[in-house]
């Protein structure tokens, strides 16, 4: 593993306020140059919606008004980044969630609105509408985390365990929700018994060679910071190799590629800026960044 030079961090930043949306020039500046929070839950709270869901853009390939549970997940994983998620506002997500659950206790990616909304295509023309593991289990895992009781909670919570019970195959962005649900879920042993079980799984739909060309979803997609989960689906040289490949990653302008397909520039640009302070964030999580770098890591 090595470490990030000061003009490569120097490049991400220019690239930043070049190219990212307020909402992550904000998060930069939070998390690498001391800023405060409340810019960052302000542009936030103009994504969401009367409902007490998230949208508008929220995800940048859902560019529609209305509120979306992969918004949800989107949103709260950014307020997990700035401490205590604000109780209103998890009871205001649950409140919209409550709303679109299905009958057995979780909700969908995207709901039925998606179909008369501006959004990828891969959303726009979606015909399955059940409920899945991703987000309901991020969106339980990060409630359980901050210690959110509410009764929607409560039945994704028993949706997940049941639906994660009976998984014989799942792909990087469900195995991404799964992690976090166990690692945050109340019943410890049964977490960790699980996680056990699901590792072959997850380690089979992950790309542990970091020269592989093309899309692929490596270690760090599935674990983003050297937790327990971090260590009991990856071995150390695994991450500092992925590690090494994510630094090679950046690209001639300071930013991270865009992860998926391209449809529109507005939305690519969006992730790409989503996407280089995440990089940041997780380089830094895994000790690649330090204080003697010039950039002034976030210590509360």
């Amino acid at each position: 593993m090595t470490m990030m030079e000061l003009g490569t961090l120097t490049t991400a930043e220019h690239f930043i306020m070049r190219n990212a949306r307020l909402l992550d020039r904000h998060r930069y500046a939070y998390h690498f140059l001391g800023g405060p929070a409340e810019p960052i839950r302000q542009v936030l709270d103009a994504y969401r919606n009367p409902d007490g869901g998230y949208g508008n853009a929220l995800d940048p390939d859902l560019r529609g008004h209305r509120s979306q549970p992969v918004a949800v997940e989107a949103a709260l994983r950014i307020l997990d980044e700035l401490g205590p998620i604000p109780r209103p506002i998890a009871l205001d997500a649950c409140r919209y969630l409550t709303g679109v659950t299905l009958d057995d206790g979780g909700v969908p990616p995207v709901t039925r609105s998606v179909r008369v909304s501006d959004a990828a295509p891969w959303w726009r023309e979606r015909t399955d509408f059940g409920a899945r593991l991703a987000p309901t289990a991020a969106i339980a895992g990060l409630l359980h985390k901050h210690h959110v009781c509410h009764p929607w909670r409560d039945r994704a919570t028993a949706f997940c365990w049941k639906r994660i019970g009976s998984l014989h195959w799942t792909d990087p962005v469900e195995a991404f929700a799964v992690c976090t649900f166990l690692a945050h879920a109340a019943d410890r042993e049964r977490a960790a018994a699980e996680l056990a079980r699901l590792r072959p799984m997850i380690r089979a739909v992950t790309q542990l060679t970091p020269d592989t060309e093309g899309r692929a979803h490596t270690p760090l997609d599935i674990v983003t910071s050297p937790d327990g989960t971090a260590g009991a689906l990856f071995s150390s040289a695994e991450i500092d190799r992925d590690l090494d490949a994510l630094q090679a990653r950046q690209e001639s302008d300071g930013g991270w590629g865009h992860p998926g397909e391209s449809w529109c520039a507005t939305a690519d640009s969006d992730w790409r800026g989503l996407v280089t302070v995440q990089r940041l964030v997780t380089l830094r999580a895994f000790g690649c960044l330090t204080e003697g770098t010039a950039i002034y890591p976030r210590t509360a």
